[in-house]
């Protein structure tokens, strides 16, 4: 291990990146060095009730459609490699259901809106310099999408900092982890260096709609984008009802102090705040990271604040290799996109369904959303079934057995069960599922022994069952 005694600063320029994304981290840097506050105290915010609903909206006229989308862009974020789930891959590379991945179905619903309504809805994915290379080759299964340099944007990449001194770091062994995704507030500065925020504006369009790729739920709607464009919101945010599964996402709340719109992140929350934090009954309303911008105030915005938008920062602390607890530690400095709904004036928010909100950020959510308790639509969006009632089900696999996606495949191989009427699933040891098992209500299997333990088929409801 070597340390450079250089600034993050200078090592992103001399590996030549943009100028816009230096800009945004700089900014980010000093803020660091700074040693002010990223914290979001529960004492500076009160909780928000007041948001109006997806069901009082309302539809645009079927004539008004076809102008509202040539004005409209769908932006997909794809920087993740989901390593979390044991992925050396983009998450997005996943498969879904019917060996179809998260991109199989994005493109397939970009293509099927266009042939739909027969315009030209313009499609954008910002990969990561880890992303790139294996999303594109899966994409050019659908040329109608058009060639890579149609529709990527590439995500910036940052230094890692040395917690000790905060200098970036030198990692020999493995020179890649020197380096770290800026979060996803980073398409602010990509829009700019890569040149497509002035093209867009040329092109005419206005809105954009921008959502994580892991997220099928999220497709363009026309009822928000109605309301969105006739508005003069610069930013709207979808929210939607918090449950037990989203304690520990972010919320948003509004500021004590001029009544501003905050999304808080619960590595924007100290230890002394974290029960208020994860009060679903306090703070009602969760992030979906479903996001409407308008393009044209989004430039004026940047341009009177220096070319960039001035979120939040967020410091996560880790070690350079995050797989190994024992390496050097270190600070990633990030963005959220959602954020941005605290740098304008006018910003807003409206209360979505879960319908809209169907990620995979663990294993957990992979199983459910594998199951029946999720149904494809024919445009291909995976929407929670009609027997939920707008809730998923809660699945909690032991995290020694199912930590990674693999093994949750393994374990599946013969039968997804049947989760539509479940309302919670527990699994405690290595368990393996039949075809033909169905759970209802809550269930909870248990194996404490050291070999894997196969679950018969059948039907299970309300019961623990000892394997």
């Amino acid at each position: 291990m070597s340390k450079e005694d250089v600034t993050p600063v200078d090592k992103m320029r001399r590996a030549g990146i943009s100028e816009a994304s230096v800009a945004a981290f700089e900014r980010t840097y000093r803020f660091l060095c700074s040693g002010e506050r990223t914290n979001i105290p529960e004492n500076m915010i009160e909780p928000i009730s007041d948001i109006t609903g997806y069901g009082a909206l309302a539809a645009p006229e079927e004539n008004l459609m076809g102008a509202l989308l040539e004005k409209t862009v769908v932006i997909k974020l794809n920087g993740g490699l989901g390593t979390s789930m044991g992925l050396q891959q983009a998450k997005s590379l996943l498969q879904v259901r019917d060996d179809l991945t998260f991109l199989d179905l994005i493109a397939r619903q970009v293509l099927t809106m266009r042939r739909r309504h027969g315009r030209t809805v313009r499609f954008l994915l910002m990969n990561s310099f880890s992303t790139s290379k294996d999303s594109l080759s899966l994409l050019s299964r659908y040329p109608g999408l058009g060639g890579s340099d149609g529709f990527e944007i590439l995500q910036g990449r940052v230094p890692k900092i040395d917690a000790a001194n905060l200098k970036a770091v030198s990692y020999p062994d493995n020179p890649r982890l020197e380096w770290c995704p800026p979060g996803h507030g980073d398409l602010f500065p990509a829009l700019i260096s890569s040149d497509w925020l002035d093209r867009l504006l040329e092109q005419g369009v206005r809105y954009a709609f921008i959502s994580n790729c892991d997220n099928l739920g999220a497709t363009l709607d026309f009822r928000l984008l109605n309301v969105f464009a006739g508005s003069d919101m610069p930013v709207m945010m979808e929210v939607t009802p918090r449950c037990e599964a989203d304690k520990k996402g972010g919320h948003v709340a509004r500021l004590k102090d001029g009544g501003g719109l905050v999304l808080r992140e619960s590595s924007q929350c100290s230890e002394a705040d974290i029960d208020q934090f994860e009060d679903i009954s306090r703070h009602q309303f969760f992030n979906t990271n479903n996001l409407w911008l308008r393009l044209d105030l989004l430039k004026s915005r940047m341009e009177a604040s220096g070319g960039v938008l001035p979120l939040p920062v967020i410091v996560n602390r880790k070690t350079v290799d995050p797989r190994d607890a024992d390496t050097f530690p270190v600070i990633q400095l990030e963005t959220a996109m959602g954020a941005a709904i605290e740098c304008f004036d006018k910003a807003g928010l409206v209360v979505v369904s879960r319908s809209r909100f169907a990620p995979v950020k663990t294993c957990d959510d992979l199983f459910a959303l594998r199951s029946d308790a999720y149904v494809m639509s024919e445009d291909s969006q995976l929407k929670l079934a009609p027997e939920r009632n707008g809730n998923p089900p809660i699945v909690d696999l032991d995290k020694k057995y199912y930590k990674h996606a693999e093994y949750v495949g393994l374990a599946t191989s013969r039968g997804v069960p049947s989760l539509v009427k479940c309302e919670r699933l527990e699994v405690s040891g290595q368990v393996r599922f039949e075809v033909d098992t169905t759970f209802s209500g809550w269930v909870k299997l248990s194996n404490s022994g050291s070999q894997e333990a196969v679950l018969p088929s059948g039907f299970y409801a309300n019961e623990t069952v000892i394997l």
